[in-house]
C-alpha cells in the first residue's frame, strides 16, 4: 500500500483524497488548462454573436460602459471559484463543490445546471459559428446570399457540432494542443481586427457617441432613453452580451483532472482566462463602435440594429476586409464550439461516474484514448435538439421591410447563462456559509470572500432575473400582439428543469444519488490524509 502511494504524483495524490483514482491522461499544462476557458470565453465570438442583445437596448452606452462594469463583477465570481477549485480540483468541479460543501441535494441540483447551462452554451457557440460562416461566404458571394434560410444555417450548425465531435473523440491530447493554438488565433485575430477597424474605415465615430450616445430599439416605453425603465430594464436586458462572453470559464474545473499541477493552474486558468477576456474584449467593442457607419451624414444606429457586426463590416470595410474579418470570427467560433464540447463532455463523464445521469455506465465509459467518447456524442445530440426552434422565423417588421430577430439564439445563451451561473451561485454561496471552516488550497482568497462571495451570488442573481424576462413586446403574455414564435423560452427551460428536478430528487433520486461515488481504495485515502 505504501508502495502504491510513493509511486503517485503530488497531483494523483490530491485526487486519491478526494476518492478518485487518475483515470484521464493528465497532459494538459497550466497554459492549456488556461487556454480552454479563454477559448470557450472567446471574445471573438460573443462580443459579435450577441452583439445585437448590447446594441438595440441602450446603444453604445450599454455597451462602452455595461461591458467593464459587469466584467468587474464577473472576475470577483472567477475569484471566488479560483479558491474553490484550488481546494477540490475534479473533473466534476462546480457539482463536486456542492456535494462536498452542501450535501448530495445541493450536488444533485447544481450538477443538473451546470450540465444544462454547458449544453446550451456549446449550442449557442455552434450556431453562433454556423451563422458566421454563413456571414462569410455570403459576403464573398451574392449568389450564396441570395439562397439564404434558416434550413442552411441548421444544417451548417450540424455540421459544426459533427466536426467538433469528431476532433473531441480523437484525442484528450490533441484537444490541448487545438487550444494552445487557439490562444494565439485569438489574440493575432482580434489584435488584427482592432487593426482593421483602426485603419481601414474612411471615418470614424466620435468619443462622445460611443460613451454617451442612447437609443431604445427593444420596443419597450416608446422608445423612452430617459425613464427609469430605460435605465432598471432595457439597458440590462443587454447585460446577455458581456455576461454570455464571459462564461464558460468553469472549464478549467473540469479539464482540472488532465492538468499537470491543477490545485494552482486551474485556479489561476479561471480568473485569469476571465480578466484577458474581459480586456481584450472590450478593446474589441470599443473599435467596432467607433467604426459604425455614418448614413446622410449621421451614424447608422438603425442599420446597425438591423444588420449586426456584419453591417457594420461590410459597409465601413467594403466586401473583401469584411470577409478576411468574419473569416478570422468564424474559425475562432470553431475553436470555441470545440472547446466548449470538451467542457461539457467532461462534466457529463464526470456526473455519470457518479451515477446521477440516466444511462450513466455508457456516458462514462472511455475509449482506449481515455477519451469519453460517447459523452462528447451526447453532448452535440442534446445541443441540436434545444436549438430546433432556430428553425422558426421571427419577424418583427414587414415582407418589406422585414426585421429579423434570432430570439431562439437569444434564448439559449440566455439558458447557458442562467444553467452555468446558477450552478455557480450554490457553492460559492455554501462555501460562504462554511466561514472559517473551509480549508483552502493553495490558491485562496483569504478573509475576502465574506464579502466577495456575497457579491458574486447577488449578481448573479439579478443577472439571471433580468435574461429570463421578455425579449420584445410581442413576447409579453396576455399582451395584443403576443405569439408563441417570440417567446424567450429560456425561463420555460430552466424553471421547467429545476422543477422537474426537484419531482425526480423527492420520488426517486435522494434514495440512490449520495453525491460523488468514489473509485479508489479507502484505505489510501485515509493514509493520504493522515
Amino acid at each position: 500500500m505504501t508502495d502504491q502511494i510513493d509511486n503517485l504524483t503530488e497531483d494523483e495524490k490530491l485526487l486519491a483524497k478526494l476518492g478518485y483514482k487518475q483515470d484521464l491522461n493528465r497532459s494538459w499544462s497550466g497554459f492549456s488548462n488556461f487556454a480552454i476557458s479563454f477559448s470557450i470565453i472567446s471574445i471573438l465570438a460573443g462580443c459579435f454573436t450577441n452583439f445585437g442583445a448590447g446594441w438595440n437596448n441602450g446603444g453604445p452606452i450599454s455597451i462602452s460602459w455595461s461591458w467593464p462594469i459587469l466584467s468587474v463583477f464577473i472576475l470577483i465570481i472567477g475569484f471566488t471559484m479560483s479558491e474553490l477549485v484550488s481546494a477540490y480540483p475534479t473533473s466534476g468541479g462546480i457539482y463536486w463543490w456542492a456535494s462536498k460543501l452542501g450535501g448530495p441535494a445541493a450536488g444533485f441540483f447544481t450538477g443538473w445546471l451546470n450540465l444544462i447551462g454547458l449544453i446550451a452554451v456549446t449550442a449557442g457557440v455552434s450556431y453562433g459559428c454556423a451563422t458566421f460562416i454563413d456571414l462569410t461566404i455570403s459576403t464573398y458571394s451574392e449568389t450564396y446570399a441570395e439562397s439564404y434560410s434558416l434550413t442552411r444555417v441548421f444544417i451548417t450548425f450540424v455540421i459544426v457540432l459533427a466536426l467538433a465531435s469528431l476532433l473531441n473523440i480523437f484525442s484528450g491530447h490533441m484537444m490541448a494542443i487545438m487550444n494552445n493554438v487557439s490562444v494565439w488565433w485569438h489574440v493575432v485575430g482580434a489584435t488584427a481586427i482592432v487593426a482593421i477597424l483602426v485603419f481601414v474605415p474612411d471615418q470614424h465615430q466620435s468619443i462622445n457617441y460611443v460613451f454617451t450616445e442612447r437609443f431604445n430599439n427593444s420596443g419597450f416605453a416608446d422608445g423612452s432613453t430617459s425613464s427609469l425603465f430605460f435605465f432598471f430594464a432595457v439597458i440590462p436586458f443587454g447585460f446577455l452580451l458581456t455576461q454570455y462572453t464571459i462564461t464558460g470559464f468553469d472549464a478549467c474545473a473540469h479539464l482540472s483532472e488532465e492538468t499537470a499541477s491543477a490545485t494552482m493552474g486551474a485556479a489561476k486558468g479561471i480568473w485569469r482566462s476571465i480578466f484577458y477576456s474581459a480586456l481584450g474584449g472590450y478593446i474589441l467593442l470599443l473599435a467596432v463602435v467607433f467604426a459604425v457607419p455614418n448614413l446622410d451624414g449621421a451614424p447608422d444606429n438603425a442599420g446597425v440594429g438591423a444588420g449586426g457586426v456584419a453591417y457594420i463590416f461590410t459597409t465601413s470595410l467594403g466586401t473583401n476586409w469584411a470577409t478576411v474579418v468574419l473569416f478570422i470570427s468564424a474559425s475562432a467560433q470553431f475553436y470555441c464550439a470545440t472547446s466548449c464540447l470538451t467542457s461539457a463532455s467532461r462534466m457529463g463523464f464526470a456526473f455519470s461516474r457518479d451515477g446521477a445521469v440516466p444511462g450513466s455506465a455508457i456516458w462514462s465509459k472511455l475509449t482506449a484514448a481515455r477519451v469519453p467518447a460517447n459523452a462528447v456524442m451526447g453532448v452535440a445530440v442534446a445541443a441540436a435538439l434545444v436549438t430546433l426552434p432556430a428553425l422558426v422565423e421571427v419577424n418583427l417588421g414587414t415582407a418589406e421591410e422585414p426585421l429579423i430577430l434570432p430570439i431562439a439564439f437569444y434564448a439559449v445563451t440566455s439558458i447557458a447563462v442562467i444553467g452555468l451561473y446558477a450552478s455557480f451561485a450554490i457553492p460559492i454561496w455554501l462555501r460562504w456559509r462554511m466561514g472559517d471552516a473551509f480549508e483552502p488550497g493553495a490558491w485562496t482568497n483569504g478573509s475576502k470572500y465574506k464579502w466577495m462571495n456575497l457579491i458574486a451570488v447577488a449578481e448573479i442573481v439579478i443577472v439571471s432575473l433580468y435574461l429570463m424576462m421578455p425579449f420584445v413586446p410581442p413576447a409579453v403574455p396576455f399582451s395584443d400582439d403576443f405569439s408563441w414564435k417570440f417567446v424567450n423560452y429560456a425561463p420555460i427551460v430552466t424553471v421547467g428543469a429545476v422543477l422537474l428536478l426537484a419531482i425526480w430528487w423527492n420520488v426517486s433520486a435522494k434514495k440512490w444519488f449520495h453525491g460523488p461515488i468514489h473509485n479508489i481504495d479507502p484505505a489510501v485515502a485515509e493514509l493520504l490524509d493522515d
